[in-house]
């Protein structure tokens, strides 16, 4: 059997598309069509059910694909390990969240760039969930870093670490609220305090507040800016409240530069999850990646 066609098979059970498994092996919709055809006809059976959005498995389909994904997974682990050492240096492509990306993810990977002699060269990339795994599911990435769990085969995503998220103000701001310590039926008292956020909708606030106060926000974002090292900024400054990771505040925290308003027993959390296409693990630098990341991660929870 070609192993070709049966490349293009797994790629297409991933992707659960023709559409998007053409993207990733680099070739038109038609081409791989027509090697589908083309194994389905030696086989006898169907592989795929084509449906209006891509296609579903057969029963012998998935039987094909867990027989055979390992063993080319591990045919492009053995190609890649053979390669001469003048050409091992690798690009590896991140993508994440811009600040969890920047402060937590660049500076762990960095370190790899001449490490044993097997150089890693780094090209990062921002954008949201949604984004990031578009484009992890496109082939643009190799690795990203998502606040929500992929759904199919096509990704694997293994939880990376949780973020505990703090409301914050500047002291001037705390002592008018009386706090801190801001306890949980005296929430009214923020209800004049300007927000700070990152977006008109107030994710972080308004997740905090149901989270924590079983309510709603009373006051609408006045500072909106789209990164939150700049919201942790206009809190400094003293623009209004703020609900923001710990380790992004942590050091203002500890300058006094901001406050903590609130700290409940159980600090809302958000998950992180680090995303690869399903397979590629089998590359070295990737699996290099990969693993430095999680090592990295046990200090950051």
């Amino acid at each position: 059997m070609d192993l070709a066609l049966l490349r293009t098979f797994v790629t297409v059970h991933r992707a659960g598309s023709f559409t998007r498994a053409a993207a990733l092996l680099g070739l038109s919709q038609p081409a791989v069509t027509s090697q589908i055809r083309t194994l389905e006809r030696q086989l006898g059976r169907p592989l795929f059910l084509r449906q209006a959005r891509g296609v579903t498995p057969t029963t012998i389909g998935d039987e094909l694909a867990h027989k055979a994904a390992p063993h080319l997974d591990a045919l492009v682990e053995i190609t890649e390990s053979g390669l001469d050492e003048k050409s091992r240096l690798r690009t590896l492509h991140l993508a994440g969240p811009p600040e969890f990306t920047a402060e937590r993810a660049l500076p762990t990977l960095t370190g790899l760039a001449a490490e044993d002699g097997q150089g890693l060269a780094l090209r990062a990339s921002f954008g949201t969930a949604e984004e990031v795994l578009e484009g992890l599911s496109a082939g643009h990435h190799d690795l990203a870093i998502s606040t929500a769990r992929p759904r199919g085969a096509l990704l694997t995503a293994a939880p990376l670490c949780d973020e505990e998220h703090v409301l914050v103000a500047a002291p001037r701001w705390a002592a008018g609220t009386g706090a801190p310590p801001l306890r949980r039926e005296d929430v009214s008292a923020l209800d004049g305090v300007p927000v700070i956020e990152v977006h008109e909708s107030l994710p972080f606030v308004s997740r905090y507040w149901l989270s924590v106060f079983d309510a709603r926000p009373a006051v609408p974002g006045t500072v909106i800016v789209p990164d939150l090292r700049a919201v942790l900024a206009c809190a400094v400054a003293g623009a209004g409240l703020a609900v923001l990771p710990r380790y992004l505040c942590a050091e203002a925290l500890r300058r006094g530069d901001v406050l903590a308003l609130h700290e409940p027993a159980v600090p809302p959390l958000r998950t992180y999850f680090l995303v690869v296409r399903t397979g590629t693990l089998a590359l070295p630098h990737v699996a290099r990646a990969h693993e430095r990341l999680f090592q990295a991660a046990a200090d950051w929870c």
